[in-house]
């Protein structure tokens, strides 16, 4: 399996992103190509692991170390807060530095975490489509509607335009990464009103259904999901 462009980025990137809910997913997925979309991966199946200490260290500091099977590929992945300033009001987006690589034996690299104290605290899954469109970037500083000016760290630079697709055991969704100015035009693009946007985690989103739902639910799977809730209208995907 050739690795899909959005995981060929460099050793570190800033990534930007907005995610929005899918009311019509097939309706949405037409449009695409007419407004310059081209289909990088098929709709593929992704289960991801957070890793923290037992005493969550890592989310304190607002990181985040993820193993990523997706498809055939092994994939990790740390994030970390930038340290540049930011003026506007950060609800409106999100912005990291991303450090991410393939790996070749994710359970085993899973069993070293394991060794150095980290443990497995969270386990999601979803069927993920990703599309990207040419994206015009600036080497230092990087503005738009929703994105007030945001001076990125040295050495970093924003990925181009990439929309993926993802559908979870509680919804689908779609998300936005790129340079801001895209992301507007896009959003603007698809008639998505900004207002609905989010910069939840998946993790942040299923707390969310699960205070919602009254659902037991551990972990943001489609067996555990369905299991617990086997009501057909909060089951938007089947695997």
């Amino acid at each position: 399996m050739v690795p899909p462009e959005p995981y060929t980025f460099a050793m570190q990137s800033a990534e930007i992103e907005l995610k929005f809910p899918i009311d019509d997913l097939p309706g949405l997925q037409v449009r695409l190509p007419t407004l310059g979309f081209q289909l990088d991966t098929p709709r593929t199946f992704e289960q991801n692991t957070l890793y923290d200490t037992p005493a969550r260290a890592l989310r304190q500091s607002k990181q985040i170390l993820r193993l990523r099977r997706y498809g055939d590929l092994w994939i990790l992945t740390h994030k970390r807060q930038t340290n540049s300033s930011v003026s506007g009001d950060p609800a409106r987006y999100k912005i990291r530095v991303e450090t991410e690589t393939h790996v070749d034996d994710g359970p085993a690299l899973g069993l070293i975490f394991e060794q150095l104290g980290y443990v497995p605290v969270f386990l999601y899954e979803k069927f993920r489509t990703e599309w990207s469109q040419h994206a015009a970037t600036t080497p230092s500083t990087i503005s738009g509607p929703l994105f007030p000016g945001i001076a990125l760290p040295e050495g970093l630079a924003t990925p181009n335009g990439h929309l993926v697709l993802d559908e979870t055991p509680i919804g689908n969704y779609a998300e936005l990464e790129g340079p801001p100015a895209w992301i507007d035009e896009t959003l603007a693009a698809l008639n998505i009103d900004p207002a609905i946007c989010l910069t939840n985690s998946y993790g942040r989103l299923f707390l969310d259904w699960k205070q919602r739902t009254g659902s037991p639910a551990e972990s943001l799977t489609f067996d555990e999901i369905a299991a617990l809730t086997p009501e057909p209208e909060l089951l938007s995907t089947v695997r």
